[in-house]
């Protein structure tokens, strides 16, 4: 199943488990096994859904914005940076043929924490790096207005 040296990285990383169970009706329940932390899944109104809970696309985009400020936090634990606030929005917009996530556009408002021009340089350059940002597509359009 795995080569060799997956199967050795697998042993080194911890994996985390996420169950994931069908209620009906384009909905899931998504099971955190760590921690028991649960997550309901709707389809979307557009997508044939009811539109009450996020969609797993909802999901990703706010993974991306999410992934992006932990990140920041810990670049700024990491350089003694204080990270005093961080707000942020992103709209995601669909496409079709098929069906995906076309582009996010993300705001991040990180006014009030006094950081010199140098720091927030280097903080949007590691937040531009973040686990999910490595991980999405390519062809995925993403924008980002940095507020300082």
């Amino acid at each position: 199943m795995f080569s060799y040296k997956a199967t050795k990285l697998l042993k080194r990383k911890k994996m985390t488990k996420i169950q994931i169970a069908y209620l009906g009706e384009k909905r899931t329940s998504c099971r955190h096994l760590d921690s028991g932390e649960k997550i309901t899944t709707d389809a979307p109104i557009d997508n044939n859904g009811k539109g009450s809970y996020f969609s797993p696309t909802d999901m990703l985009a706010a993974s991306y914005i999410s992934c992006m400020m932990t990140i920041i936090g810990i670049f700024c634990e990491q350089h003694d940076l204080q990270f005093i606030q961080g707000n942020g929005e992103v709209q995601k917009t669909m496409l079709s043929n098929p069906r995906r996530v076309g582009s996010l556009d993300i705001e991040l408002d990180l006014r009030g924490n006094n950081w010199t021009e140098k720091d927030q340089q280097r903080i949007k350059n590691a937040a531009k790096k973040c686990p999910v940002a490595q991980s999405v597509s390519t062809e995925m359009k993403i924008n980002i207005n940095f507020i300082f």
